[in-house]
């Protein structure tokens, strides 16, 4: 196969996935939805390649603010940026063998923790600490907001990107297997 159309055919797959995922886990709540996300980027990366990884990496806050999951139009492009340096670093880091397990947690735990540095500092420290007073005064978000964001863009965004990689280097093996890759 053409490695433009297995890309678009695989990239295609996973936004599906993607959609389906987020619509069907959103009652369970950000851990579930936000780790289910995280494994999802993760396998992207893996398997399909770093610029199928972004792709999901960008469209995906796009998609959770329009099923009402992203709780605020200013966070979008914050989880954008998140989304994508947890795949690039996972991309660059992980051993695409899958047999290298060290290296493979190093790739885990370094994505993940910087996804949430990105998120804490974006969200947190600059949209809800430094902007706010503008924000509000603008009415762009009202004052619960302020108070909701840094909750959820805190420690949930580690343990779902944690959970999510988990997840997603437990099954690379088999999918690259499966996949011929």
């Amino acid at each position: 196969m053409n490695k433009k159309v297995r890309w678009i055919t695989e990239t295609a797959i996973l936004l599906a996935l993607l959609v389906t995922l987020q619509a069907l886990t959103k009652p369970l709540g950000q851990l579930v939805t936000g780790s289910c996300v995280n494994a999802l980027l993760a396998i992207a990366a893996l398997v399909a390649g770093t610029a199928s990884g972004i792709t999901i990496a960008l469209i995906s806050p796009v998609l959770a603010f329009l099923l009402g999951i992203a709780p605020q139009v200013l966070t979008v492009p914050a989880i954008m940026v998140g989304n994508c340096v947890y795949v690039v670093l996972l991309a660059l880091l992980a051993d695409k063998s899958g047999k290298n397990l060290a290296r493979q947690a190093v790739a885990w735990v370094t994505a993940a923790a910087a996804k949430f540095a990105v998120l804490y500092a974006v969200v947190v420290w600059l949209i809800c600490g430094v902007m706010a007073p503008s924000l509000l005064a603008a009415g762009t978000m009202k004052e619960p907001m302020l108070k909701v964001l840094p909750a959820t863009f805190s420690w949930p965004q580690l343990v779902t990107a944690l959970i999510g990689g988990a997840v997603a280097l437990a099954i690379f093996p088999l999918l690259r297997k499966a996949l011929k890759k």
